[in-house]
């Protein structure tokens, strides 16, 4: 490991190494303090030889004597003699070989200074201690020194500096403890922050995410302590989320500039890694920049687009697909026609099967025409094949990591998953990212009121025509007849009113659709228009000669004149309305 490496497992784990240094800190405090305090006081004792009055040259003879001889003093202190008398003195009860632990005599060297250290539990014990045993060492070792023949000992053996009672123990150390605690503890703290840097298989960074998908990610979404009880985060102005939902939004349209991706589906490895809420914030912000967005809510098994956006989801995805309902029953407008929302609907016993059917491609291709983006909100990929087989049939795959959650191997695993069944990796959005600061700046959303409503027109006639196409066309499957491609091949196509097929073979759905239009407002002429000749106005009115046209043509709203109100009430005028 490099230091750059080093230093930034150390600012990755840094609490974690604290921690563990905090706690051997007060661990040494701990023991420290339980442990018994010893106390030592230390006496002083000055040995000389008595020179020989009548020749002054024997100084220096008697000081060399007496360095040597203090020498061999340091064995003494052992000596039972001095030992029991010291215990009957003070009146100890302990023994002479317990004693001898406790007193350490000590000759400096190069002097003639004998220096005796006891220890004990209570200060004045100790040096009442240190003291005794110089009294009694000086009086063994004039004892020793006296000559055979009688006479006084040439050797003199003073108490210099009388041992007093300590303040401070010294056993146990603390400050010494403390600091070897703390060493111990960071020692630890490292070790412990490596081996689980080595152990960790989660993805934490976006330089992980490189390493896995060879590409940044769209997006690094950080932790809000908030989002569960705020809602939609991508319309509150003051969530700190608000801009990476937006640096997502400017990432995902412009980073695929040649082939980008209009129907999406989003998905995780697992659970709880933050899909619903990207996908749902990812579909307002889209929606935000003024683009047409269907969110679809395409897990079948916990739907919670629904609940998350506050509509009913009783109606929806499958009750399209097994021909319950229409999808303009099933689209709810969502937030005064912000975006429009497909809830799950019920919930089927195979999804997979649900969900790689014809009908859901067919209504996939028909969610193009209307809207400019599909957002799906798919299951976990490694669960079920849910997210596979939808993102085979959209344009591709936006897969949401979570941070210190996703483990490598696993979205590893997604993005094989991903690959196997033939679909696209669009990118990656990171979630539960670290932050080192604030986010967003308050930029208020859109507000103007006027487009939106112009807008909420324009594609709620495309739901309409959609929704009518693919009523006729299933119908029209059930009787064994090609269904129309569009509203205008309901139309005669010599224009005298008759059915383009037998009136008895039409089915009671058809008729019921064909009166339910009756009762909605007038189509415009350039949307009827789907043949070389004129289809019959209701009216009576002969409608204007237009170019065949396909049925996406039909509904490419934002090009027509339906998305400006002025030629609406101008065509109204235009008709007597």
């Amino acid at each position: 490991m490099t230091l750059l490496g080093f230093l930034q497992l150390l600012r990755k784990r840094w609490v974690s190494v604290l921690l563990l240094a905090v706690i051997f800190v007060v661990g040494a405090l701990a023991v420290t303090e339980a442990l018994p305090k010893r106390y030592a006081a230390e006496a002083r004792s000055f040995v000389s030889i008595t020179p020989s009055a009548e020749d002054p040259s024997t100084v220096y003879q008697s000081s060399q004597f007496a360095n040597q001889r203090v020498k061999s003093y340091t064995l003494l202190i052992d000596s039972p003699e001095i030992l029991d008398a010291v215990i009957e003195d003070l009146g100890l009860d302990t023994t002479a070989r317990r004693l001898a632990k406790d007193v350490t005599l000590v000759n400096p060297p190069d002097t003639t200074i004998l220096t005796v250290q006891a220890e004990d539990s209570e200060p004045a014990q100790a040096a009442a201690i240190a003291n005794s045993v110089s009294t009694h060492l000086a009086d063994m070792i004039e004892t020793l020194e006296t000559p055979p023949s009688g006479g006084t000992s040439p050797v003199q053996v003073t108490l210099t500096t009388p041992a007093t009672s300590p303040n401070s123990p010294v056993s146990p150390n603390r400050n010494i403890n403390l600091a070897l605690g703390l060493l111990i503890g960071l020692a630890v703290g490292v070790t412990v922050a490596m081996a689980r840097e080595h152990l960790d298989t989660t993805v934490r960074t976006t330089d992980d995410v490189v390493a896995l998908t060879g590409q940044l990610p769209l997006a690094a979404v950080p932790v809000d302590p908030d989002a569960k009880r705020t809602g939609p985060l991508a319309l509150d102005t003051t969530s700190p989320l608000l801009e990476s939902f937006r640096t997502l939004r400017s990432n995902l349209r412009f980073s695929h500039v040649d082939n980008p991706p209009r129907t999406m589906v989003v998905c995780s490895a697992l659970s709880a890694e933050g899909k619903s809420t990207t996908a749902q914030n990812l579909a307002i912000a889209l929606a935000q920049s003024g683009i047409k967005v269907c969110l679809v809510d395409g897990d079948l098994r916990r739907p919670t687009i629904a609940t998350n956006l506050g509509i009913e989801g009783a109606v929806g995805l499958t009750n399209v697909l097994i021909d319950e309902a229409e999808l303009k029953d099933a689209l709810t407008s969502w937030h005064d026609g912000l975006l429009h929302v497909l809830p799950a609907g019920t919930i089927p016993a195979d999804p997979p099967t649900l969900l790689g059917s014809e009908h859901m491609r067919s209504l996939l291709v028909d969610l193009r025409k209307i809207f400019d983006y599909v957002i799906i909100d798919a299951p976990p990929i490694i669960h079920v094949s849910d997210a596979a087989v939808l993102a085979d049939a959209a344009d591709g795959a936006l897969l949401v990591i979570r941070s210190g959650r996703s483990r490598r191997d696993q979205v590893a695993s997604s993005i094989e998953v991903l690959a196997t069944a033939g679909a696209r990796l669009v990118g990656t959005v990171l979630t539960f990212a670290p932050t080192t600061g604030d986010y967003g700046y308050g930029v208020p959303v859109l507000s103007d009121h006027e487009v939106r409503d112009a807008d909420a027109v324009s594609t709620a006639n495309a739901i309409r025509l959609v929704s009518d196409d693919r009523l006729r066309a299933a119908a029209a499957q059930r009787d064994g007849r090609p269904g129309p491609v569009s509203e205008a091949g309901a139309g005669n196509d010599d224009g005298d009113g008759d059915e383009a097929g037998p009136v008895d073979d039409q089915p009671a759905a058809d008729r019921a659709a064909g009166a339910d239009q009756d009762d909605e407002p007038e189509p415009e002429p350039a949307l009827e228009a789907d043949r070389g000749e004129p289809a019959p106005r209701p009216d009576g009115r002969e409608a204007r000669q237009g170019p065949a046209s396909s049925a996406k043509a039909l509904v490419h709203i934002p090009g027509s004149h339906l998305s400006n109100p002025l030629h609406k009430r101008r065509n109204r005028r235009g008709r007597g309305d």
